[in-house]
Parts: C-alpha cells; structure tokens; sequence
C-alpha cells in the first residue's frame, strides 16, 4: 500500500472542514463557544458533564470506587454528546475552556469549583478524600499518571485515529502509531510483570486513569484492534487489565454516560445509585 498522494503543504494552512474525515463536525481550529446554553445543575456537590470515551470512564470508575469505599461522593453525571456540538455550548465552555469531556463542578465549597483535564479530576478527588493514592509511592503513582496523559493521545488519537476513523486506510501513519502503541504496552508489561499495580502494591488513580485506554485495549473493546496489535502478547497487562475489569465499581463506571453498546450497559445519565437497576437503556426501553 502506498501512501503517495502528490500533496504538498501550502505556505499557509486553512481550514477545510470538507477535509476533516469522520469528526469533521465537530473539528475546527478556533476555541470558544458556538452556541448559548446553561449546564443543567442535580442535586449533589459533584457534578460531572461526559461521555464514557476512555477519558470520560477514568472519571466515572473514580467516583463509584470512592462511593463504594464509603466516600461521600454522590454525584450526577450529565451526558455531554460530543457529535452533537454540545461541548461546544457557552456553559460548557465556562466549565472546560479547551471543550473536551469530562468536566468537573465541585460545589462542596462556598463557591463551585471548576476541574477539567482527567487526570486533574482524578487527583482533585483522591486528595479530597485521601482515598486511592499512594502516600509511599507518590513519585511513582504520578509519574504513571502523567505517563498516561503524554502517551494515550499517541494510542487514541494517532492509531486509533488512522487505524479506525481515518477517510482511508495510510499504511504511513498506522505503521508509526502501531509501533508505538507497541511500545507503549510493552512498556506497560515489563512494569506490571514486577508489580500487581502501576504504583507498586496499591491500587491507585495512576491505575484507573490507564486502564479505561489500555486496559480496555487489551480486553478487546477499543479500535477492534486486538488482533492486529497481538494483545495477547502482553500478558502482565492482560491478568492486570481483567483484574479491575472484575471490580464492580468499575463495571458501573463503564456504564455511566455510555451512548453505545449493549443497551443494558448503557445509562446515560446518572442522578443516583438506583440508576444502574432502574434507567439503563434496555430498561428504559421496555416501559
């Protein structure tokens, strides 16, 4: 397969949104609102506007692990759908400036607190109720979390991209971000082959924050991939990524704000724990 189109790069570049490919609806090179519309507000302080992309899970799994681990954590999840603009919208904008999910308000405070950037959230929560954090490894259970946040945009948005959503297949690019999702795996299953969990022997948001990408990878559920990038092949990460996969507060987290799938794991709205037994679509649908 080649990859020569003949296409040479102009002086100055300008936007052509018939060129953008499947996201082209909501690509542009300019940031702000497109539209006036407010967040709806629930009843509890945390209030979480997403989407259950692996950005959006990492959010989720952390809040049902704090309630299940007794934290006072309730929240409401709003859905955000990103294909509709509605990140795009002046109260979204307000809460996430850069217009990506997820976005946090805090509202345990005198005044509401914004948090956006996932692994922000992540750490925002866990030092708020000093729950899933490593107090001895804290270098490490950073490193790995920031760790994620520099490599997943090679894995989501470079191989994921032009493996997945691309207009065509460019044996050029998917042969670069395939290596290097490789890479970033084997990275991974050297680390994991010497520890049960990122930060060495206690489950922490370095671990939730990676797994909704590479755990999710492995298991089969991202890009139909699995085959092509052999997971298999990384089995510390595989026995890691099932291990959280068992978790049931993790098996709710999948659940919140997801669009897509079996209907019985999607709820796409979440006000309250009774919404996993009573408001998933499949539920919904039978009324």
């Amino acid at each position: 397969m080649s990859d020569s189109t003949g296409y040479t790069p102009p002086k100055v570049w300008t936007w052509d949104q018939e060129n953008g490919g499947k996201f082209a609806s909501i690509n542009r090179p300019i940031a702000g609102a497109t539209h006036d519309k407010d967040l709806p507000v629930g009843t509890h302080l945390y209030q979480l506007y997403s989407l259950a992309t692996p950005n959006g899970v990492k959010v989720t799994v952390m809040l049902e692990e704090l309630l299940a681990a007794g934290h006072a954590a309730e929240y409401d999840a709003w859905l955000i759908r990103i294909n509709d603009g509605d990140q795009f919208g002046s109260g979204f904008v307000d809460a996430n400036p850069n217009s990506k999910i997820p976005a946090l308000i805090d509202r345990s405070g005198a005044e509401p607190v914004r948090v956006f950037e996932s692994a922000a959230i992540l750490l925002h929560l866990a030092e708020t109720f000093d729950a899933f954090l490593s107090h001895d490894a804290r270098p490490e259970m950073l490193s790995w979390l920031f760790w994620q946040m520099g490599s997943a945009p090679y894995l989501g948005g470079g191989f994921g991209h032009f493996y997945a959503y691309a207009p065509e297949p460019m044996e050029y690019p998917i042969n670069r971000f395939a290596m290097e999702a490789k890479r970033q795996l084997d990275v991974l299953n050297r680390h994991l082959a010497e520890h049960d969990w990122m930060a060495g022997n206690t489950y922490t948001i370095a671990d939730i924050a990676i797994w909704p990408w590479y755990g999710q990878l492995v298991l089969g559920r991202l890009y139909d991939a699995a085959e092509f990038l052999d997971v298999g092949s990384y089995t510390h990460v595989v026995d890691w990524a099932k291990r959280i996969d068992a978790r049931p507060a993790v098996q709710r987290g999948r659940m919140v704000n997801r669009t897509f799938g079996e209907p019985s794991m999607q709820l796409h709205e979440r006000h309250d724990a009774m919404d996993f037994e009573t408001n998933t679509q499949d539920k919904l649908a039978a009324e």
